[in-house]
């Protein structure tokens, strides 16, 4: 092991660590000894129970976690709670789902971080296409398929002046697309792809808590995608052609 990978968390210093999908096993070996020393810890609701169990004991764990329907921590606020547990001294670690650098606000809070001068370091995380594409066995790409992945969201800033579609035209025969938080009206997303130009026969696969115990899968295409099929949140869309059943037969 690296002394990088085995140097304890530093005070004063801000960490944005990426937690991976939720199984702790897929966390990285510096993300967890910064769990394990940190004395401040500010993470998403998305964060699994599992990964909150390792952490320091003796650290302040707070959620801020912007989850629909619930009360909302602003960005603002988590600015604030990071710089001031970092001028107190603090190891602060920012624990996001997933990759911080992934539609992870990181932009925003490294901005607020360089402002005031507070040390930050990256730690990335498995974002959860990847985490789906490996339990599915699936590859997002494929010679014979796929030569491109495209990762999108269907969240947009709530201080947007207009909502832009998640995607427009057609999807190049070639890409996987991966749309992260796609919303829950699945049948009506489906609709506006294909109204894009995207073939309705395109496969797609919604995962639903990829790489937990709690995972579920569910195969179809965007012109048989229904609203129902899907479980809870968080849920990712994997669409394209190298999107495949498991134990289908190999494209050549």
């Amino acid at each position: 092991m690296s002394g990088f990978a085995n140097a304890a968390a530093l005070g004063g210093t801000v960490y944005l660590v990426g937690a991976g999908p939720g199984d702790p096993a897929l966390l990285t070996l510096r993300a967890l000894r910064l769990l394990e020393t940190a004395t401040t810890i500010l993470h998403d609701d998305l964060v699994s129970a599992g990964i909150l169990a390792l952490v320091n004991p003796a650290a302040r764990l707070t959620s801020v976690g912007k989850r629909c329907g619930r009360a909302r921590v602003t960005q603002a606020e988590i600015h604030a709670l990071m710089l001031a547990a970092a001028r107190a001294g603090e190891a602060v670690v920012r624990l996001k789902s997933g990759d911080p650098l992934i539609f992870g606000r990181a932009g925003e809070e490294l901005g607020a971080l360089g402002e005031a001068g507070i040390p930050v370091e990256i730690v990335p995380g498995i974002t959860a296409s990847f985490a789906a594409a490996a339990a599915l066995q699936t590859p997002l790409t494929n010679r014979a398929a796929a030569s491109r992945l495209i990762l999108a969201t269907g969240h947009h800033s709530a201080d947007k002046q207009e909502i832009t579609p998640i995607w427009t035209g057609s999807l190049p025969d070639e890409a996987t697309l991966a749309l992260y938080m796609p919303g829950r009206h699945f049948r009506a997303l489906a609709d506006d792809l294909i109204a894009s130009g995207i073939a309705p026969e395109t496969p797609v696969v919604a995962v639903s808590r990829a790489s937990t115990m709690d995972e579920r899968n569910h195969w179809a295409t965007l012109e048989t995608l229904e609203d129902g099929d899907v479980g809870p949140s968080p849920v990712l869309l994997l669409i394209g052609q190298a999107i495949r059943v498991r134990g289908a037969a190999p494209l050549v």
